[in-house]
């Protein structure tokens, strides 16, 4: 896509001048006359770049720019000026515009200032260049970003993917540890043999160990059968264990031993199987903590987390969030058949000051959302969830009174726990965190509400 630039000036010879050197240069340029239809312009579409004169009008460049800055933090502006001064430039830099140019101009100058400022708008360009620098043949395409914290993690997961070395990945719930999961698979000697996939936390300790390690006909009440374990299964491949930490002890200890001798026990079998598989793991608890209370085996830690990869959060790079968001509404407009193309400036901006505890999943939702909700090609604040509008607003948490009145109590509650566990993509134990409860406490309410809606 050409990048879009807004070329704000009252003299209409100049700014036609400057819609050609622009044009020819690649760009898509708009023109306004005025501070006035520029803060409008902006109001009703984005662009990457404005362009505009001091001396204006009933408002001048460096009023619109506050204005337009308001609309769209994240938008680059250069001033122009024939008032070439030291207060003219610290002013124009103090309100926030990225550069200013001195009148007449010169075009070699100007078209150099706009690539910098441009080179600033492009991580998904910059994105793309680093994964051929660094990662070719490597595909990444689904982990979508081009923040310093994403550029790091393309360069390690490039460098252990190539290897047979165990990784440990690590970050907040809906940040995309699977993902990368997947990426480093897929950019593996490994890649055309299984890659198998087991959450730790979604079994019981009964049922975990069979699935891992496998069970004999008779082993076990119910056990009809004989039936090969995930890690036989992944034999010359991958497993992914995700939620590694919510495993029972017991079964970490025959982990262990698969890392150290690459054997395996199957249950009620007397014989030994040697294994050749490679382990990914995750997590979304910190692990030296869980190692300090006694839930996961230090020396299973040190074995697993021979290469280590952080999943940063969305709010630690919210740079992302543009590519994000238009990553998501391509996918799900595509998916609904709706004619939806971008957020509009106030909608981004929203965005961007959002905290995301749910990270880039709970993005995504929000996203789909927008997107089914949306009425015109452009999504609107409206189509964005009133925790978030709420959030960009005041800088707070919705109070409970936005969503609950004249509810019961026990409404709220149970309101305010589906809700929490919406936001953070249904991970309990972080949903927990937030409400200020145990995760126990959190299960026996969730199981109260079944069990209150079977006898309705």
């Amino acid at each position: 896509m050409k990048p879009k630039i807004l070329v704000v000036d009252d003299d209409f010879s100049h700014r036609r001048m400057l819609e050609a050197v622009l044009t020819a240069e690649g760009f898509e340029v708009s023109q306004a006359d005025s501070g006035q239809a520029a803060i409008a312009a902006v109001e009703d579409r984005f662009f990457d770049l404005v362009l505009m004169d001091v001396r204006m009008g009933k408002i001048g460049g460096i009023e619109a720019l506050k204005s337009i800055r308001q609309i769209s933090p994240g938008i680059f502006i250069i001033i122009m000026t024939a008032f070439a001064s030291v207060g003219t430039a610290v002013e124009a830099l103090k309100a926030g515009a990225f550069d200013y140019l001195t009148k007449p101009l010169d075009i070699e100058e100007l078209k150099l200032l706009v690539r910098k400022a441009l080179h600033h708008q492009q991580p998904e360009s910059e994105n793309s260049q680093l994964k051929e620098r660094i990662t070719e043949p490597f595909d990444f395409s689904n982990i979508i970003g081009g923040s310093p914290a994403i550029r790091q993690l393309f360069e390690v997961v490039g460098l252990a993917a190539p290897t047979d070395a165990t990784v440990f990945i690590t970050g907040e719930s809906g940040t995309g540890k699977e993902l990368v999961a997947d990426a480093i698979h897929a950019n593996s000697g490994r890649k055309t043999r299984p890659f198998v996939k087991v959450n730790c936390a979604a079994l019981p300790e009964t049922l975990l160990e069979s699935e891992l390690f496998g069970h004999e006909k008779g082993a076990f009440t119910g056990a009809a059968a004989r039936k090969p374990g995930r890690f036989q299964t992944a034999h010359t491949g991958t497993i992914f264990l995700d939620e590694i930490v919510e495993m029972p002890t017991a079964i970490q200890a025959k982990l262990l031993r698969v890392l150290q001798e690459g054997e395996i026990d199957p249950l009620g079998s007397s014989k030994t199987i040697r294994v050749d598989v490679r382990i990914i793991a995750a997590t979304n608890r910190r692990p030296e903590e869980e190692i300090r209370r006694g839930a996961f085996r230090e020396d299973l830690f040190y074995r697993l987390n021979v290469v280590n990869v952080h999943m940063p959060a969305l709010r630690e790079r919210k740079e992302d969030i543009p590519l994000l968001a238009d990553f998501f509404i391509k996918r799900y407009a595509e998916k609904n058949r709706k004619l939806v193309k971008g957020l509009l400036p106030r909608s981004l901006d929203i965005l961007m000051r959002y905290d995301w505890p749910g990270n880039v999943r709970e993005l995504e939702n929000v996203m789909e959302r927008a997107v089914i909700l949306a009425r015109a090609e452009m999504i609107t604040p409206a189509e964005i969830p009133d925790r978030i509008t709420w959030a960009e607003q005041t800088g707070a948490a919705p109070p409970v009174s936005l969503y609950s009145a004249g509810k019961s109590l026990r409404e709220v509650e149970k309101e305010m726990i589906f809700g929490t566990l919406e936001t953070v993509g249904g991970n309990r134990t972080r949903a927990a965190e937030i409400l200020g409860i145990s995760r126990r406490t959190l299960q026996l309410k969730l199981k109260e509400y079944e069990g209150r809606e079977k006898s309705d």
